[in-house]
Parts: C-alpha cells; structure tokens; sequence
C-alpha cells in the first residue's frame, strides 16, 4: 500500500481546501464543496473565503444569508457552521443523535429526568409564532414548566440538539454585529428537514463520506469522525468500500480517498495563506500534523488566527487598529517575510473595504 508523507499530504489538504490556488467559483458552490465553514465567531468564514476564493466580493455571502441560500445552524461538533441551504435540510437529521448526546455530555445532571422529547415539544410550540428568539428568551418561556435546570441548559438542549434552528441575519454579515435570534430551520427555509433512511441504509452517511474526501481527503475514519463527531460511518464506509482507494500514512494509519481526487506532487510551490480562527483545514482532522506541528496543536482549538507558509502553520495574525500583524512561530526567511508580508497587506486591505493595507511582522514567539 503506498504510503504518503506528511509533505504529500498537506499538499493534498491544500488543494481540496482551495488553498493551493485561489477558486473561480460561486460562493455558494465553493462552501458546498468544503462542506460548509465553521462559523461561531460571525466574521470569519469571511477570511476563509477570501482566501480561497479570487475576487470573493463579501456581500455575495451577506445577499446568499439573506437570501436563505446559506445558513448558520449547529451542525458538525455541535458547533455553529455555515452550510448550504440543501446540505442543512439534507444532514441535519443524521446529526441529531449526535446533537442530542453532545449536549447531554454536559448538561446530563441539570436534566436528569427531564423527558427531552416533550422538551423538544414545548420548544417548537413556543417558536411557532414565528417570532425569533434568543437562546435566553426561549429557555424563560419555558421556566414555570422546568424550573431545576439552568436557563443555559435548557435553552442550549433546546437549540442545539433538540430543534433544528438557524441564527437569523443580521448576525454573520459582513461588517456587523449582532446578537443571536434564532428560527426553526424548516420555517426559515420553507420546507422540513429531509427524514432518517426509512429502510435503516444511511444514504447520508455515504454522502458525508464521499463529500468529506473530497473536501478533506486522503484520511482516516478517525479525521472523518473528528471532523463531523458522527458515530456509525464505519458502516457507511464499509459499503462504499469498493468505490474508494487506500493509502498508508508515515504513523501506519489506512487513509481513504476519492480514486480521482487531487494528490499534488509533495514539491508543488504552496502560497502564503491566511486562515480564519477555527478554520476547516485544521480542525477537519484527528491527526493534524499534515498542516500543523504537534507542538502548535494547542493553538487551533484556541480561536488563534493562523498563517501557512510553505504549506504549514507558521504564524499566528490578529488586527489592531487596521493593522494586520504577524507573530511567526519560527523565523522566517527573507522571502518567507516578504511573501507574508505582501499577503498580509492585501488581506488588510480586504478587511478595511481598501482603506489601507498596514501590515507588521513581530518578533518571533520565545520557544
């Protein structure tokens, strides 16, 4: 079985995450194709987009909000994504049970002996006015009726797990800030969420495989798992077994992939990269080192801002005042800084609506 380095890898990641060269595509298209961005902080998967995306205009993603073609709903992790339209009514079923246990993992002691069922109920009939609520105003609605359990895990079982719900513009357009409402998914689309396989076949898993390759691949069924938090996909992968291809990683993991999707030469030049906090190509694995060294691990579930150079975390990057500035992780070399440099200045301009294009490299951190 032929085994793929670290280096053959993280050229593989960058192309399906379109970060090997900037996409000529839709906004629309280009988020189905990474099968959504996670999106809890609202401004970021502008970033993400703009990095891989040519001439990406941010108010084509604000008018597809809008518009209901895209959403900001709990999916994957349990953590806020936002995904198509179609992938939301589509996944959201099969990420129930997940949902559900995810928030009991915290929550199981303020809501034993609550039956979540009629719970769920309760929830739907006081959003069935149509009015957007807040986590906070849903859980008071519902306080003379559960009067043990907190606000936070009553409104969170709620709209984490027990109603499919979307966080409603204004929150995550671009340049604004606003706090969390949130709807039924179906009425905000106008149609119910598409029902678990009748027949016990999981049709959906098959798709969350084949989609995650595509977008993620070659990988384990463990960076599939981290990815989505599903359980039950070694059932779909072993029914598809036949249409996918298997490599060996330098640890001796089994990878799966799509037979036709991009492996790029391990030399393939990889552009500096600026990355969102939380961004797919991190957090869309298990074993991150493809992109990032072990000692770094730490900072992707920090919210830390990240920088690629060579194809590899090597940098973290804030904003202060307009200005974009780097802290590398190792020194750079000449071109390095110039490369990083030249991105940071055009990323700064983008955040600025082209106001400026200030951008400083630091010190690197001590360590």
């Amino acid at each position: 079985m032929t085994v793929l380095g670290t280096r053959a890898l993280g050229r593989a990641t960058l192309a399906r995450q379109l970060l090997l060269d900037r996409a000529d595509m839709p906004v629309v298209d280009a988020v189905a194709h990474l099968c959504g961005l996670q999106a809890q902080e609202p401004q970021e998967p502008f970033v993400g987009l703009w990095s891989r995306l040519r001439a990406f205009d941010p108010a084509s993603l604000s008018n597809l909000l809008t518009g209901r073609r895209m959403v900001r709903t709990h999916l994957m992790r349990r953590t806020v994504h936002l995904v198509t339209a179609e992938d939301a009514l589509s996944w959201r079923a099969r990420h129930d049970p997940m949902l559900r246990q995810r928030a009991l993992g915290v929550y199981r002691r303020e809501l034993d002996g609550v039956d979540l069922d009629e719970l769920a109920a309760a929830g739907r009939a006081v959003m069935a006015d149509g009015e957007p609520r807040s986590m906070a105003d849903l859980a008071r609605a519902l306080a003379d009726r559960w009067p043990d359990p907190s606000p936070r895990a009553l409104g969170e079982m709620l709209v984490a797990a027990l109603v499919p719900m979307v966080q409603i513009p204004p929150r995550g357009l671009w340049r604004t800030r606003a706090g969390v409402l949130n709807v039924p998914l179906s009425s905000w689309l106008g149609r119910e969420i598409d029902p678990p396989s009748p027949d016990g076949s999981d049709p959906v898993g098959q798709t969350l495989v084949r989609r995650y390759l595509a977008a993620f691949g070659p990988a384990a069924s463990a960076d599939l798992r981290a990815w989505c938090g599903l359980a039950g996909l070694p059932a779909a992968i072993a029914a598809m077994r036949e249409e996918l291809v298997a490599f060996r990683d330098e640890r001796g993991r089994e990878l799966l992939d799509l037979p036709d999707a991009p492996r790029p030469d391990p030399d393939t030049p990889a552009p500096v990269r600026f990355l969102p906090a939380f961004d797919n190509a991190i957090l869309g694995y298990h074993d991150r080192s493809r992109i990032i060294d072990d000692a770094h691990r730490g900072l992707s579930v920090t919210g830390a801002r990240m920088v690629l150079v060579d194809g590899r975390v090597a940098a973290t990057w804030s904003v202060d005042a307009g200005t974009v500035t780097v802290t590398p992780l190792r020194r750079f070399t000449r071109a390095d800084r110039t490369a990083v440099t030249e991105e940071a200045r055009s990323l700064a301009s983008f955040l600025s609506d082209h106001d400026n294009d200030r951008a400083r490299i630091t010190d690197p951190v001590a360590g």
